[in-house]
């Protein structure tokens, strides 16, 4: 019997992510922020699509396959995949198009064990942009990108099973990662452009000899995905907050009429004191408050540094709020 999976991770550049004066050409529309991937990538073809549209920055898509006889013992196995490198788009009065620098895809020998063989591989590059940095050498500027990159993981196990995860990751730019089915299933929780920009270069990544393992975040609902993007693209920008990791961004029995969209990092839900769930980026958080009197419902403790969208309720119409609240599977024990 032959078993068959993959798992594919998508990079790209949410709104608010870039810091410091690489913003300005963001800000200036030189440069753009991505819209989120989709919900759904059906395997190779659909990824080319994107990396075609300017969807993503860059993709990693991993496959594996296992033989297993009658006796569940593995006889065989192999993986294909790669990495797709997409390309800079800048408004420079016409769009002009810059190509990525593609890294070879690391690709170790894979791991056996009882009954089970987990591959391996990491994909990425740099940008075609160059980007200036501060060094502490001659001639004390560097021109160079960073690198960006994703490790992903896939194992198969004799009894069918597969299990897949995003074990490493470059500090920036976002990375969704995706099932067999193509459907997202996790996200990377942080964001740290400064850390990426200062640091991810020769040997401080998977091609030197270092390994960034990747803080990941279960995902948001369908419909904070799209409300997300009407919060921050919408006619009236939001206020950016950033909270310290362990401060609270709302408190339990407090009023709050404002809808807050966690933008990056990632969030403890309390009620009574007690930690009920974590949140990542994405969640869209507060409807209850909004909907229910005026009263937060529940603490949010910042877990890690964090940074926040504050939107004013009507930014959402009050059904797709409605919608909102019945569709969080955190709501069904007593959120914000």
């Amino acid at each position: 019997m032959r078993i068959d999976s993959a798992v594919t991770s998508i990079s790209w550049i949410p709104s608010e992510a870039v810091a410091g004066m690489t913003k300005m050409p963001f800000a200036g529309g030189v440069a753009h922020y991505d819209d989120p991937p989709p919900d759904v990538v059906d395997g190779e073809r659909d990824l080319t699509s994107l990396r075609d549209a300017d969807r993503f920055r860059f993709a990693n898509r991993l496959q594996g396959w296992i033989e297993v006889d009658d006796q569940a013992r593995i006889t065989g196995y192999g993986q294909g995949g790669r990495g797709l490198i997409g390309s800079t788009t800048m408004n420079l009065g016409r769009k002009v198009t810059f190509g990525a620098i593609a890294l070879p895809d690391l690709t170790p020998e894979p791991e056996l064990g009882v009954g089970w063989v987990r591959f391996r591989q990491t994909a990425g590059g740099r940008t075609g942009v160059p980007m200036p940095r501060k060094v502490s050498h001659p001639p004390f500027v560097q021109f160079r990108a960073p690198v960006a990159y994703t490790t992903v993981t896939l194992t198969l196990h004799a009894d069918g099973r597969a299990e897949h995860a995003l074990v490493g990751a470059s500090a920036f730019p976002r990375h969704w990662l995706y099932d067999a089915n193509g459907r997202i299933t996790r996200k990377s929780g942080i964001i740290d452009f400064a850390d990426w920009a200062n640091h991810c270069f020769g040997r401080h990544t998977p091609w030197g000899d270092e390994e960034s393992p990747a803080l990941v975040a279960e995902v948001e609902t369908a419909l904070e995905r799209q409300l997300s993007l009407q919060i921050m693209r919408g006619g009236h920008k939001p206020k950016i907050r950033r909270v310290k990791a362990g401060d609270l961004l709302a408190e339990q029995g407090r009023s709050g009429a404002e809808l807050l969209l966690l933008l990056d990092g990632i969030l403890t839900v309390e009620v009574d004191g007690q930690p009920l769930v974590e949140c990542g980026p994405g969640a869209l958080l507060g409807e209850r408050a909004v909907l229910e009197g005026g009263a937060r419902t529940a603490t949010l403790r910042a877990r890690t540094a964090c940074k926040v969208a504050v939107a004013p309720a009507d930014a959402v119409d009050r059904d797709t709020l409605v919608e909102l609240r019945e569709g969080h599977r955190r709501e069904q024990q007593h959120p914000a």
